[in-house]
């Protein structure tokens, strides 16, 4: 594991190590046991897309770890004034021990993790949000305690987190089921992998989708970035792919819900099951810091 760039990148032993080494984290965080782990290390932080979890997390994160994070606004690197990636990456890897890039295209991560020579975290793209699935797994396992025969239900648009998390989910042995209308469906190239390798179904019908769901989660229906397709999506989307009563009656009785942030109350999730469910979101949430703790220690720590 040289870099974390997409989960499809990764095995499942690797996914665990990383898992569990959060476990480990967030266990000593919470009994005060100190561990600068990356005492002495620089990570650069690079956003061309704004962020709460991420920066925050991040930095957060550097900081219990023992390290420094930088905050790269595009707005003030040569890279917003179109120096080559390749120029940037081959600089930054003579200054850092590391790279986190939240950005909006995956080519741009790819190409960092390729000119630099050192590691690279995709904090964010349009194509992947492996960090975030990490949490989300992290959660997972914490609530449901195993991931064998457990069933997952995304609800909503086929976006980034939605790719990461249909890898994640079948690389960790989950059955996976989307619902979101034709057009907004999850990358080509990750349902044909899903299909291949575990058991997964597209569907546009929601409650058909959540049934007997162990994890429901959704998103937002317009991802940062997408604000011109908003009304479009919208009315794709409106009164249909939300989590609701009627999705929580259909999916298995104990079933949790998970939701990225930031939550569009009475869009994608109504406020009766956002806050029925608070604990497990913001659990998720909180858990960003520890599995991304756990990521810059196995790619910038000493073995």
């Amino acid at each position: 594991m040289k870099h974390l760039l997409k989960l499809q990148d990764l095995t499942q032993k690797e996914i665990l190590e990383i898992l569990n080494m959060a476990d480990q984290l967030k266990f000593e965080k919470k009994n005060g046991i100190a561990h600068p782990l990356l005492a002495g290390k620089t990570l650069g932080m690079i956003f061309q897309k704004a962020s709460t979890r991420t920066r925050v997390s991040f930095e957060v994160g550097m900081y219990e770890l023992g390290g420094y994070a930088l905050f790269l606004s595009s707005a003030d690197l040569q890279i917003g004034r179109g120096e080559p990636v390749q120029d940037t990456a081959r600089v930054l890897s003579r200054y850092l021990d590391g790279v986190m890039i939240r950005t909006f295209s995956q080519k741009e991560a790819e190409d960092l993790a390729d000119y630099g020579s050192i590691p690279v975290i995709n904090g964010l793209t349009d194509y992947a949000h492996p960090c975030q699935v990490l949490a989300d797994l992290m959660t997972i396992r914490e609530i449901k305690h195993s991931f064998a025969g457990r069933r997952l239900c995304f609800i909503g648009d086929g976006n980034n987190v939605a790719n990461s998390l249909i890898v994640g989910a079948i690389k960790m042995g989950m059955e996976v089921s989307v619902a979101c209308p034709e057009g907004y469906r999850p990358d080509a190239g990750v349902m044909k992998w899903a299909a291949q390798n575990g058991s997964f179904t597209c569907t546009a019908d929601v409650l058909e989708a959540a049934e007997g769901a162990d994890v429901l989660y959704t998103d937002v229906w317009s991802s940062m970035g997408q604000e011109k397709e908003a009304a479009a999506k919208r009315k794709a989307f409106e009164g249909i792919y939300q989590i609701n009563d009627r999705v929580m009656e259909a999916a298995g009785s104990d079933a949790m819900v998970l939701h990225c942030l930031p939550a569009h109350r009475e869009e994608e999730i109504t406020e009766k099951i956002l806050e029925a469910h608070a604990a497990e979101i913001f659990e998720e949430a909180e858990n960003r810091l520890h599995a991304q703790k756990a990521v810059m220690v196995k790619l910038m720590g000493e073995n």
